[in-house]
């Protein structure tokens, strides 16, 4: 049986660490595409690769959510290299490293 969640494309922001990072690992793990926002580009770009290796689809785009351009850009990344998203959420701080 498949999950749920198998094939969505979900967007993560505070993906480099903490909850974010733990949403993207599990989400991954149950099949869905995850598009990895957050300011450390090195831990996103990292973290996108084990995904894929493991089997997974992922994406990271250097976002920091201070920023409506690049909130935008993260949701527009997500879009062209999936055609859609199902939701935007993460593990983002206002305030704290990213």
């Amino acid at each position: 049986m498949s999950s749920p969640i198998e094939g969505t494309v979900v967007v993560i922001t505070g993906a480099s660490s903490g909850l974010g990072e733990a949403a993207a690992r599990m989400l991954s793990a149950r099949g869905a595409k995850v598009v990895l926002g957050a300011r450390r580009s090195d831990r996103i770009e990292a973290l996108a690769a084990e995904l894929t290796e493991a089997g997974g689809e992922a994406r990271a785009v250097t976002t920091d959510v201070t920023d409506r351009a690049q909130v935008s850009a993260l949701v527009d990344a997500a879009v062209e290299a999936y055609g859609r998203h199902r939701r935007a959420g993460g593990g983002g701080r206002r305030g704290g490293p990213g």
